[in-house]
């Protein structure tokens, strides 16, 4: 029972012209991704032109703006001049964001942009939302500028075409950066971020590629043929929206649509290796990705504006996604289905090879199970592979695995993830035969495809349709006895299918996670290389013949080599400049009340020009409660800083009232506790108050920690409520951006830029209490 599976006579024409039908077709689904050609500032007045929103671009983002800063305060000026002078009712919510995490509570002074300009017969709201502060390493002209900019181009078309039948509330908010706080307090404090109605939310993770729908609110379908209908190039997947919800990420999105609001997520996410830094520059910023962001948000405004938005309410979500440019899209119910359908004729497939008594039940269960084998073996080697590339260059580890150049480090571990499973493959298929080996690997994907209908069904189409196609179309490669292209044809169906959507999703999972986390790709490629086994079998003759002696271990052999060669090709292209810079951490930290100080420095190997400031380990001068993590330590001269001021208003039980202010020059304050804190409330003069539960301890520090970015120059009142009853040690720190104030800091040069940890950059003046 180890017979061919189908007879091929002209094998060495048929396996290559198989191979190239795959290839063409995972280039043309990388075509298809295509971004758009920038509008010029001629273009009509009713269109997007990103030239016209650069103009505003421009004006504010120059520079960082962190919350608080000076820079923030410009950029509101601006852009609500802008708003006002477009006939739209502007106002600035003055409010106290909040956010929780793990033993952390985040609060900040946010100032959020609000402009609404009402329908003319509204069925309901809809909000478009982008955050103008920017992470306080770079200027954030991608992240979240150039969404900023292209809502005030949005508005100015809208205005130019006529009105709308819905009202239209524009969000700029503050603070996403330190927790979505802006976007926080709108949905919890004002009217309109109360009342609900669709979002539309702009965000960046890069500064080039297509305008991606990324995340959906729940029961999507309404909303998603809204897009499908109304956008003319539409980029995104549900596989997106479906796996994007498993993850701990968040942006404005999260709180919105928690507080009510339907909506969609869009982002662009190629060259990530700008993201948060200084390179997130508008010199860096790809023209056609603004269009794409400001076309979809244009053509969107327009037709939800002009929709009856409570037709778009539905029980259910709709799986979609493009297929060579085509949109294909059908209801969740179809999903349970389908998959079903799919393992229904892999078992079709195995049934009639075992009336072919081409298989045998033993043998197909014995290569199901070993098909794991290369699955876990992909993941495992392109992991390994990032920690070889860490440890021949341990700058990457600063990168994230978000690099410069990664596209040979990524052609690496697809060479990894083919000779994993080429290697399972050959090593088996004689023992086993092929029609076990081909349903074997199919029995992965069509059941993992019905595992995902049950668990995330937006991301379910991966892997039933090839696993459908690949059996369906195998059986008849194997029951058919007309031409010998028609079998070609019908073995090599269900790898185009594969081909079309599993190398478009590893390519987004390099994007979106890097090659830190390339283990994840891997298995997407490995999955891929499990449903290509049809057409591997097209250069394969009789099992029965023994196969002349090391040619089996051949093949995969020569592929590892090639990721070899891949990845030091890689080292080799992707070196550091001006262009393309590493990244190193540096901060200034001095104890106000002993004046002594030092450099700090989060860098597994620092840069040269870092060990300019750091030569060691030893954390033992730092003020308590300082250090997170590993640090390199070097000493530095004290600055004259006023520093924080912590008073005790009083304390009952657990809970302590505390009065907090930063001291002259410093944007925000951070203080660690030495034990857990469960629940805190932050208030500020004007600006009204906000409280977290907080629940869990931080990691590599003190177990507790209260930021408040942007605070108010007389401060702030927190209440703590803290584990236990004995006495709390706390160690303010205020933070002031920059180091140029410290003697002696020279800046870095052209090829680095500040690492992305938060508090890089810094200059921080501690001060110590016992409560």
């Amino acid at each position: 029972m180890t017979a061919k599976m189908f007879d091929i006579p002209r094998r060495g024409l048929a396996g290559p012209a198989a191979l190239v039908t795959l290839a063409a077709v995972i280039m043309l689904a990388a075509m298809t991704d295509s971004i758009m050609q920038p509008l010029p500032a001629s273009a009509p007045a009713g269109e997007f032109s990103a030239e016209r929103a650069l103009v505003h671009l421009r004006k504010f983002a120059d520079r960082p703006r962190p919350l608080g800063g000076p820079a923030g305060d410009r950029a509101r000026d601006y852009l609500t001049g802008r708003l006002r002078a477009a006939g739209l009712q502007v106002e600035v919510q003055r409010a106290v964001g909040a956010a929780p995490a793990a033993g952390l509570a985040s609060f900040g002074q946010v100032d959020n942009i609000i402009a609404r300009l009402p329908g003319t017969d509204p069925t309901g709201t809809v909000l478009l939302a982008a955050h103008y502060d920017s992470a306080s390493m770079g200027p954030g002209a991608s992240d979240d500028g150039a969404a900023v900019a292209a809502m005030v181009e949005t508005v100015r078309a809208l205005r130019a075409g006529g009105t709308l039948r819905n009202d239209l509330v524009l969000l700029m908010s503050d603070g996403e950066e330190d927790g979505v706080l802006g976007a926080e307090a709108f949905a919890r404090l004002h009217p309109l971020g109360r009342a609900g109605g669709v979002l539309l939310n702009w965000e960046a993770r890069g500064v080039s590629g297509p305008s991606l729908m990324f995340e959906t609110s729940t029961n999507n379908a309404g909303l998603v043929k809204a897009f499908l209908d109304a956008v003319p190039a539409p980029r995104g997947d549900s596989s997106m929206a479906a796996l994007y919800r498993l993850l701990p990420n968040n942006t404005d999105f999260t709180p919105l649509t928690a507080a009510g609001f339907s909506g969609l997520n869009f982002a662009y996410i190629q060259r990530s290796a700008h993201y948060h830094t200084a390179a997130d520059s508008i010199a860096n910023l790809d023209r056609g990705s603004l269009q794409h962001h400001g076309v979809n948000m244009l053509a969107l405004t327009r037709g939800l504006g002009g929709a009856d938005l409570r037709a778009l309410a539905t029980g259910h979500d709709l799986t979609y996604f493009r297929a060579l440019g085509a949109v294909i899209a059908y209801p969740g119910g179809a999903v349970l289905p389908l998959a079903v359908l799919a393992v229904l004729a892999v078992a079709g497939l195995v049934a009639l090879c075992r009336v072919r008594r081409s298989l045998s039940l033993p043998r197909l269960a014995l290569a199901a199970v070993s098909a794991v084998v290369p699955l876990l073996a992909s993941a495992a080697l392109a992991q390994g592979l990032w920690s070889l590339l860490v440890a021949w260059r341990p700058a990457y580890d600063m990168m994230g695995g978000l690099l410069h150049r990664p596209l040979p480090f990524q052609a690496a571990v697809a060479c990894l993830a083919a000779a994993a499973v080429l290697g399972w493959y050959l090593s088996l298929r004689r023992a086993l035969g092929p029609a076990a080996m081909v349903a074997g690997a199919l029995v992965w994907p069509a059941g993992l495809g019905l595992a995902c209908a049950w668990f995330v069904p937006g991301a379910a189409y991966l892997l039933t349709l090839p696993a459908l196609v690949c059996a369906l179309g195998a059986a008849v490669a194997v029951l058919l006895r007309g031409p010998a292209w028609a079998r070609v044809g019908a073995a090599t169906a269900g790898p185009a299918v594969a081909a079309m959507l599993l190398p478009s999703l590893a390519r987004n999972v390099f994007d979106g996670m890097g090659l830190a986390l390339g283990g994840a790709s891997a298995l997407v490629l490995a999955l891929f290389g499990l449903t290509v086994l049809p057409v591997a079998e097209l250069f394969k003759g009789d099992p029965g013949v023994r196969a002349r002696r090391g040619l089996t271990a051949a093949v995969p052999v020569a592929a590892a080599v090639l990721a070899l060669v891949l990845a030091g090709t890689g080292l080799a292209a992707d070196r550091f400049d001006a262009d393309h810079p590493g990244r190193t951490h540096l901060a200034y930290v001095m104890d106000a009340g002993t004046r002594a100080a030092h450099w700090v420095s989060a860098d597994a190997d620092p840069a040269e020009w870092t060990r300019r400031y750091v030569s060691g380990h030893d954390t033992s001068g730092l003020p308590p409660g300082y250090a997170r993590g590993t640090l390199w330590t070097g000493p530095a001269p004290a600055i004259t800083a006023d520093g924080p001021r912590v008073t005790l208003l009083e304390r009952h039980g657990d809970t302590l009232t505390l009065q907090v202010s930063a001291g002259k020059g410093a944007r925000s304050v951070t203080i660690r506790l030495d034990r857990p804190i469960t629940r805190v409330t932050a208030s500020a003069a004007g600006f009204g108050s906000a409280a977290v539960p907080v629940t869990g301890t931080r990691t590599a520090t003190w177990p507790a920690e209260i930021r408040f970015r942007g605070i108010p120059a007389r401060g702030a009142r927190l209440t703590v409520r803290v584990a236990g009853t004995g006495p709390v040690r706390l160690t303010a720190i205020a933070e002031t951006d920059g180091l140029t104030t410290v003697p002696g800091f020279q800046p870095r040069p052209p090829g680095l830029v500040t690492a992305t940890r938060e508090d890089g950059d810094l200059t921080a003046v501690t001060r110590t209490y016992t409560f």
